[in-house]
């Protein structure tokens, strides 16, 4: 399985590089009494950004003072060089606040960062070494992965979100289920007012709920709930059988059940 800890349910997203210490150590211990429950469960944990990445990304790599450029980056733009390293310290920083939580909860976890083993061409992921991903769940050690930046060799910088992630480790490792844990109760077809859920979502069906999805209430610069949804939509059809479920981490106990297998929230499916 995977799970993610949306950067919404982990920080307090409209709020500069503010964590939710409270709600880290539940979860965690909702985590920790998950894999003792199965312990041949093999579990790979990834969590957003949050208010960390995102205004960071807006305050010092805002797109308006750096476009994309098909020429790469020259060492000589030191403001945008530290830029990268200002977002990069601040996803980082919420990654220690999760480790922290886990190693709490004594859950023997370690985290994998991306900027460490991934680099990007374009926007698109060129190579991630995933030797010690394996081993960590190999040897019964909760691997952990996080929205960061990485390098890119066209771009300079390129922001990857834990879906994307997600959608290159899914390709490999071939997940019986991906969990979206965050704030809302599932995919809303009429947010903000959330009066109509969505209890599954197919390739096929999309088409009719796609223009109901609403964006991210807090800045997201990696999308949005509809983003996410396109995203897992076209991961359940390069996976067969992958099954996606997005739902609230907020309510104590949610994130137990649905690790034990009850469905919770949104589906997404292939047709």
């Amino acid at each position: 399985m995977f799970l993610k800890l949306g950067g919404s349910l982990i920080t307090e997203k409209n709020q500069r590089y503010a964590s939710r210490p409270d709600k880290l150590r539940a979860l965690a211990m909702e985590i920790r009494a998950a894999l003792a429950e199965s312990a041949q469960s093999r579990l790979v944990l990834g969590h957003g950004s949050g208010s960390f990445g995102h205004f960071a990304v807006l305050e010092h790599l805002n797109p308006s003072l750096y476009p994309p450029s098909s020429q790469a980056r020259s060492r000589s733009d030191t403001a945008y060089w530290k830029g990268v390293a200002e977002v990069w310290y601040r996803a980082s920083q919420l990654n220690r606040h999760v480790m922290d939580a886990l190693h709490e909860a004594g859950v023997p976890a370690i985290a994998m960062p991306p900027s460490a083993g991934i680099t990007s061409d374009g926007g698109k992921m060129a190579g991630w070494e995933l030797g010690p991903i394996c081993a960590a769940l190999d040897a019964g050690v909760l691997p952990v992965v996080f929205g960061d930046i990485v390098f890119d060799s066209a771009l300079g910088a390129k922001v990857l979100s834990t879906e994307v992630l997600m959608w290159h480790l899914a390709q490999q490792l071939k997940p019986a289920r991906i969990l979206l844990a965050g704030l809302e109760e599932s995919v809303w077809a009429d947010f903000p007012a959330r009066s109509t859920p969505i209890p599954r979502i197919t390739p096929t069906g999309y088409g009719a709920v796609a223009d109901k999805i609403g964006a991210s209430h807090g800045p997201d610069v990696t999308g949005g709930m509809k983003s996410k949804v396109e995203e897992m939509l076209a991961l359940v059809q390069a996976v067969p059988g992958l099954r996606v479920q997005i739902f609230s981490g907020e309510v104590q106990g949610n994130l137990g059940r649905v690790l034990a297998g009850e469905e919770l929230g949104t589906l997404i499916t292939g047709d």
